[in-house]
C-alpha cells in the first residue's frame, strides 16, 4: 500500500514537471528560415502560390470582375521594392491605438495597443500589428478584379483627421484609389472611442459603362515566430500561435503553421457565416463579418516563415451610374472574454486553455466574479483558494485523519517490518490486517492530492493564457501575477509550507519513501521559481490551509478527542 501512495506521489510530481517542461518548451520559438521572396506551398486553391498574389474565389461566388471598358489598364497586384519604401503612411491616434496606415493597399501596418504594455519594456505600448522592427504582421484587405484596387495598389488620404479628440467617438480616416475608366474606390477605416473593433468599408462608385459585382478579401498576413519572447516575463512562454477559423457548422478550428507547412491544414473553406483570426499569446486579430451570407475562407503559406489567413466575401452587383458598400468589422486587441463572447458567437474560444478548458473556463469564472468583489487579482486567487478548499473540505478531512490514524500507527508498522522484513508476502498481509484492524485506509492521504492535480493544472492554463493576469499586481513588488516572482520570495516560502506539510505526514517505514518525501520540497521549489507568481501564491495559500486543518486533525485524532468532520 505504501507503494500504491508512492506511485501516486510520483505521478503528481511528474504533471508538475510536465508543466514546467512544457513551460520551457513553449516559450521556444521555434527554427525560422529567413523570409524570402520565394513561392511556398499553399493549402488552398482559392490562393495564389505568389506572395504577392491576390485571393480569388474558387466556388459559387461572384466571376472574377472584368474590365468595363476593353482595354483598360489593369491594376497591378504588387509594387516594386521602391514604391513599398516610398509608400507614405498616416498615424492614427486614439484612446486604445496609435496605428500606421500605408498608402500601399490602405492596409494597416502598424498598431500599438496604448492600454497595454510591451512584454520587454513594460515602459512601452504592446505592438501587435509590426510592419518589420519585430516581426511581419499585417492587416490588409482588397477588391478582386482588373481595374479594382488591392492590398498593393497605392491609394491616397483624402482626410486630415488623424486623432480621436476629446468629446469624439468615432474618427474616419478615409482613403481613395486612382480612378479607372470610371471606377472609383474609397477605402474607408472607422475608430470608435473605448472599442478594438474597427470597420473597414469599400465605397465603389462605377460611372462606367457595365455593372460590376466584385469580390471583397480580407485578411492577415504574418511571420510564424511567437508573440512572446521575453525570457524576463514567465520564462518566455506563447501559447497557440497561427491562424483559426470559425463557422456554426466546425465551430473553432486551430491550423498550426507546422500543419501550413506540410500541406496538411484542416478547416473549413466556405460557408454562410463565421470569421477569420490570427491568434496569439493574450491577443487577437479577427475579420469579423456582419450577418450570414456566401464566404470562403483560405489559409495559405507565402513564403518561407510568412502565412495568411483571410476571407472572400462577395458585393452586391453595382450598375453602371449608381455605388455599392461592404464593411467588415476589424477587431485587433486583448483576449478579455467578458467582450469577446459578446462580439462575436465562438470569439471567446481564442483564449486557448489546453485540454483543461472544461475546468479551466469555470475556474476563470469564478475567479472574474471575485476580483469584481475584492479588485485585485492576487486576493481573487486567494478567495478562491479559500473557496476550493471548502468545496473539498470532507475529501481532504477524511483523507487528513487517514493520515493522522497512520502516524500513530507508524511504530507498529516499524516492529512489522522489523518481524516480517525478509517475508515480503507476509509483511503485506500483516500490515492489510493491522490497517483493517485500525480502521486505515493507506490511500486515503493521497487523495487531495490527486483531486487538485486537474485543479493545479487548468489553474496554471488560466494564469498562463488569460490576458487579464498579464502584469496584475497583488502587493508589494509582485507587480505581474503572470510572470515569476523576480525575487524568488514566494516559491522559497512555499517550499518552507510544503516542508512544514510533510513533517505533519506519517514517516514512510520504506527508508526509500522517507528520503523521496523529504526531498520533495526542495525539488518542487527548485521548479516553482520559474512559475507565475499567481500560480505560487494559490499553492501557498492552499498549503497554509491544509497545514491548518491537518494539524487540528491531527491533534483530535492523537488526544483521542472528537472525530474530526
Amino acid at each position: 500500500m505504501d507503494n500504491q501512495r508512492l506511485i501516486l506521489l510520483l505521478v503528481f510530481f511528474f504533471s508538475v514537471f510536465m508543466l514546467w517542461d512544457g513551460w520551457q518548451k513553449q516559450g521556444q520559438p521555434r527554427p525560422m528560415p529567413p523570409i524570402a521572396a520565394t513561392q511556398g506551398a499553399s493549402t488552398s486553391a482559392s490562393v495564389d502560390n505568389a506572395a504577392n498574389a491576390v485571393p480569388t474565389p474558387v466556388t459559387t461566388m461572384n466571376p472574377p470582375a472584368s474590365s468595363p471598358t476593353p482595354g483598360a489598364a489593369v491594376v497591378p497586384t504588387a509594387t516594386s521594392a521602391a514604391a513599398v519604401q516610398t509608400a507614405p503612411g498616416q498615424t492614427i491616434k486614439t484612446d486604445l491605438f496609435i496605428a500606421e496606415i500605408s498608402a500601399q493597399g490602405g492596409d494597416l501596418t502598424r498598431l500599438e495597443l496604448v492600454k497595454h504594455r510591451a512584454t520587454e519594456d513594460g515602459s512601452k505600448n504592446f505592438i501587435l500589428f509590426d510592419n518589420g522592427e519585430k516581426h511581419i504582421y499585417e492587416a490588409q484587405s482588397g477588391l478582386i478584379g482588373e481595374n479594382l484596387p488591392n492590398h498593393k495598389s497605392l491609394y491616397q488620404f483624402a482626410s486630415t483627421n488623424t486623432e480621436l479628440k476629446d468629446g469624439q467617438d468615432t474618427l474616419e480616416v478615409r482613403l481613395e484609389a486612382p480612378a479607372v475608366n470610371g471606377l472609383h474606390v474609397a477605402k474607408i477605416y472607422t475608430f470608435h472611442r473605448g472599442s478594438y473593433l474597427i470597420n473597414v468599408s469599400y465605397e465603389v462608385v462605377n460611372q462606367g459603362t457595365a455593372a460590376l459585382a466584385p469580390n471583397v478579401y480580407f485578411q492577415m498576413e504574418r511571420d510564424g515566430k511567437p508573440a512572446e519572447t521575453s525570457t524576463g516575463h514567465a520564462m518566455g512562454v506563447s501559447v497557440f500561435t497561427g491562424p483559426a477559423v470559425y463557422t456554426e457548422q466546425d465551430k473553432y478550428q486551430k491550423v498550426s503553421f507546422e500543419d501550413v507547412d506540410k500541406g496538411k491544414a484542416k478547416y473549413a473553406q466556405k460557408a454562410d457565416n463565421g470569421w477569420i483570426a490570427m491568434v496569439q499569446h493574450y491577443f487577437v486579430t479577427a475579420w469579423l463579418p456582419q450577418g450570414n451570407g456566401e464566404r470562403e475562407f483560405y489559409i495559405n503559406k507565402l513564403s518561407e516563415g510568412l502565412y495568411r489567413v483571410g476571407i472572400i466575401l462577395p458585393m452586391a452587383q453595382i450598375a453602371p451610374g449608381t455605388s455599392g458598400k461592404i464593411s467588415v468589422q476589424l477587431y485587433a486587441g486583448p483576449q478579455e472574454q467578458d467582450n469577446l463572447g459578446k462580439i462575436a458567437p465562438g470569439l471567446n474560444l481564442v483564449v486557448d486553455y489546453g485540454w483543461l478548458t472544461v475546468i479551466a473556463s469555470p475556474l476563470f469564472w469564478v475567479l472574474e466574479m471575485l476580483h469584481k468583489m475584492v479588485g485585485n487579482w492576487g486576493w481573487a486567487i486567494i478567495a478562491l483558494t479559500v473557496l476550493l478548499k471548502l468545496i473539498f473540505f470532507p475529501l481532504s478531512a477524511t483523507s487528513y485523519k487517514s493520515m493522522a490514524k497512520m502516524k500513530l500507527v507508524a511504530p507498529k508498522l516499524t516492529k512489522l517490518k522489523e518481524t516480517y522484513g525478509d517475508d515480503r508476502a507476509r509483511l503485506n498481509q500483516e500490515m492489510m490486517e493491522l490497517y483493517k484492524r485500525e480502521k486505515i485506509n493507506p490511500l486515503g492521504g493521497c487523495l487531495p492530492i490527486v483531486v487538485q492535480i486537474p485543479v493545479f493544472i487548468s489553474l496554471y492554463w488560466v494564469l498562463l493564457g488569460t490576458v487579464e493576469m498579464r502584469y496584475a499586481p497583488f502587493i508589494g513588488y509582485i507587480h505581474d501575477l503572470s510572470a515569476k516572482d523576480p525575487y524568488y520570495l514566494l516559491p522559497l516560502f512555499m517550499g518552507a509550507t510544503m516542508f512544514v506539510q510533510t513533517r505533519l505526514n506519517p514517516t514512510p517505514p520504506d527508508p526509500i519513501q522517507a528520503k523521496v518525501m523529504l526531498f520533495m520540497p526542495i525539488v518542487f521549489t527548485g521548479m516553482f521559481l520559474f512559475f507565475p507568481s499567481g500560480l505560487v501564491l494559490y499553492w501557498i495559500v492552499n498549503n497554509l490551509l491544509s497545514i491548518g486543518q491537518q494539524w487540528q486533525i491531527t491533534r483530535m485524532i492523537e488526544s483521542g478527542g472528537k472525530k474530526a468532520t
